[in-house]
């Protein structure tokens, strides 16, 4: 398994969820960066592997995975130009820490601070807020070997960058990430429960801009909405107190956890206790595993226009999407230039499903999802579960060919491409003579 001290075992055999198992030969645990690209320069099919977060194929391959989460860790703090040079396969939860002892912070967090950083980058891993990016959007520069062994580095504004860093690991292996900071902040986070469809309808970008984070929970159940968190920023340390009522929802009487039912004692503190920005944004505690894994995912992205109609879509087929579902997340997330971000080029709404575990069950209540989504031109998260065909998404992107032909000039060979890569994005004669040139 991932962290071992062995440089080269039996590949790990399943995802975090176990709904993949991976059909990879070995896994390789490079110690070192020159390790590493001996690894890759002597391999025919290769994936870079991450914390297994990904309830797809991505990461796949029939050849060997790699990982670098034994690489010699790094964080070096710029204080000049405020950025901080990680090691790719840190989690963020390692992170995030030291870089507030250091005076700053990251704009956003996902809702686990387990994931890695190179991986929640590439697959465009999000946290909420109508003005913060997804965690890509922080990235200034990118290290990485490819193919054949070399190490290359491309910084915002070079050609390519934007097609570089949500990649689907496609181009290479991601050794270190340079992100942007901003100062360290404090945040308190509040829930209420019971908020009222037809409020939040109403006046759905209100809701959304109550606080620096926001997070809907629903079950798509007749009846109000389950959860609201709002995660405000605060200058002070501070216990604040909150409006009894707000928008119709009630302030919950205790520390709650998004699934109805399940207990608090993992999640971030609640209650209006302020706290460090790491300490809050995410939903999830770092020193605690949230779930055993037994849930399937998927995640939708539609612009922020588009919210309260995309959202009465889903209404009308909520008898399907509810017998399944564990809980739905609704989020915001600010647009980017990122070529294959699924916020690329429009602020954008997120609705996720954290589904039982049953792929059978599951899959064709997605495509319903999808289809009820397909006139919002909803992009699926490139980590979680969708069906949504080639060709539709081909359609949804306005880069797409362009990061055709930049895996075809970055990886002529095909070291990186996998099942997924190809049937996502198939190799074409046009992007073979781009390759050529």
């Amino acid at each position: 398994m991932i962290g071992h001290s062995a440089r080269e075992a039996s590949a790990q055999r399943q995802n975090w969820a176990r709904n993949i198992t991976f059909a990879a030969r070995r896994l390789h645990t490079p110690a070192s960066v020159a390790e590493l690209r001996t690894v890759v320069a002597a391999g025919t099919a290769l994936r870079a592997l991450g914390t297994g977060h990904s309830f797809n194929t991505v990461a796949d391959t029939h050849g060997d995975l790699v990982s670098v989460a034994g690489l010699p860790r790094r964080i070096e703090v710029d204080r000049a130009a405020a950025t901080a040079t990680v090691s790719g396969g840190l989690r963020f939860g390692e992170l995030t820490g030291e870089l507030h002892r250091s005076g700053f912070a990251l704009h956003n967090l996902g809702s686990l601070p387990h994931i890695s950083v190179a991986g929640a980058c590439a697959t465009g891993t999000h946290g909420s807020g109508v003005t913060n990016r997804s965690l890509a959007g922080a990235v200034r520069a990118l290290e990485f070997v490819t193919a054949d062994g070399g190490l290359a580095t491309l910084e915002r504004g070079d050609a390519g960058f934007q097609g570089a860093v949500v990649s689907l690991g496609a181009l290479g292996v991601v050794t270190s990430v340079t992100l942007d900071l901003v100062p360290a902040f404090e945040i308190r986070q509040w829930v209420y429960e019971g908020l009222p469809q037809e409020r939040l309808l109403a006046d759905f970008d209100g809701v959304m801009s109550q606080a620096y984070s926001v997070s809907l929970f629903t079950s798509w159940r007749d009846g109000p909405l389950d959860q609201v968190w709002l995660k405000q920023r605060t200058e002070g340390t501070d216990t604040a107190t909150a409006p009894r009522t707000w928008y119709g929802a009630t302030l919950a009487g205790g520390p709650r956890h998004p699934v109805p039912g399940m207990p608090a004692r993992h999640c971030t503190e609640q209650e209006g206790v302020s706290g460090p920005w790491h300490t809050r944004l995410p939903h999830f505690r770092l020193e605690f595993t949230p779930s055993n894994g037994e849930e399937l995912q998927s995640e939708y992205f539609v612009a922020r226009t588009d919210a309260v109609a995309a959202y009465e879509a889903l209404d009308r087929i909520r008898d399907r999407i509810a017998p399944l579902l564990q809980i739905s997340e609704i989020r915001t997330v600010a647009s980017d230039d990122l070529w294959l971000s699924p916020a690329q080029g429009r602020d954008s709404v997120a609705f996720h499903f954290t589904w039982v575990p049953d792929t059978e069950a599951v899959t064709p209540v997605v495509t319903a999802i999808e289809e009820a989504l397909a006139p919002f031109g909803a992009r699926p998260h490139w980590g979680k579960v969708f069906t949504t065909p080639p060709a539709a998404l081909r359609g949804l992107y306005p880069h797409y060919a362009d990061f055709e032909r930049l895996m075809a000039r970055t990886d002529p060979a095909g070291t990186f491409r996998n099942a997924f890569l190809e049937q996502h994005f198939p190799r074409t004669a046009a992007g073979a003579q781009d390759a050529a040139r």
